[in-house]
């Protein structure tokens, strides 16, 4: 009896360093990656790898690592510490990604990239062309219907500049808040956070749609095309403030 039990103990010790130490790039080839996703530079193993290229949909991240919680997976989450690129990278972050049954969950998650990264290929309406960059620092998220179940974090747009047809405003910086209302993300902003007397919010809906409901006036801060094309938004109030009402699909 004790022959059996050594012998079932070596199996399992076996079988628990076959997987620990099973290669990254084994797991990656056996894996039904989509076609929009080409991976190259793959080490380590699947418990603590990296990938030096990750391409997703045209979209380049490198120096992408990550270690797996392995007490996480005895409550049937699959739980990883991830980092991308380095504070010298243009892309860069890191934080903790969880899945489960119920769905993703993200923790002290900081995130950074130029706006080139996040729009892609994007073609916007009236020639708009966006520069800047954008940073996410996400203190919770979790995942729930149709986007969220809870959500803490800010949005940060750095030196943000915006050119089209009508003019060029250099909007500078803009601090958003994050938070999840009724299971859609919302990103709030006021004249605190920003340099263009901007009082509002943007509510991401399901199927890519977009509300938006905010209100600005003209400050001395406001870059002179904006101050322009104020009063194109109608009538200001007794405050001075214009309405900007919107509710349609998400312009990318």
């Amino acid at each position: 009896m004790k022959l059996v039990k050594r012998i079932a103990l070596g199996i399992f010790i076996y079988v628990v360093f076959l997987v620990v130490l099973f290669p990254a790039s084994v797991a990656v080839k056996l894996a039904p990656i989509p076609s929009n996703i080409v991976i190259s530079g793959v080490s380590g193993t699947i418990w603590s790898g990296s990938i030096d290229l990750l391409t997703i949909q045209k979209r380049q991240v490198e120096m992408v690592h990550w270690d797996l919680n392995i007490s996480a997976l005895f409550t049937g989450t699959a739980e990883a510490n991830i980092s991308i690129g380095n504070r010298s990278s243009a892309v860069n972050g890191k934080g903790v990604v969880a899945y489960s049954a119920d769905g993703l969950d993200v923790s002290g998650l900081r995130f950074e990239a130029p706006s080139s990264f996040i729009l892609g290929k994007t073609k916007l309406p009236f020639k708009t062309k966006v520069s800047g960059d954008i940073s996410a620092l996400i203190d919770t998220y979790t995942q729930g219907i149709p986007w969220c179940e809870q959500l803490a974090g800010k949005l940060f747009l750095n030196t943000v500049k915006v050119t089209n047809q009508f003019g060029h405003y250099p909007l500078g910086d803009i601090a958003l808040g994050l938070s999840c209302i009724d299971g859609n993300v919302q990103l709030a902003t006021d004249e605190k956070s920003n340099d263009l007397g901007l009082d509002g919010s943007i509510v991401l809906v399901d199927k890519k749609m977009m509300q938006l409901n905010a209100k600005i006036r003209e400050v001395n801060t406001q870059p002179e095309d904006l101050k322009k094309a104020l009063s194109f938004l109608g009538k200001k109030d007794s405050q001075g403030y214009y309405a900007i009402t919107y509710q349609g699909r998400l312009p990318i």
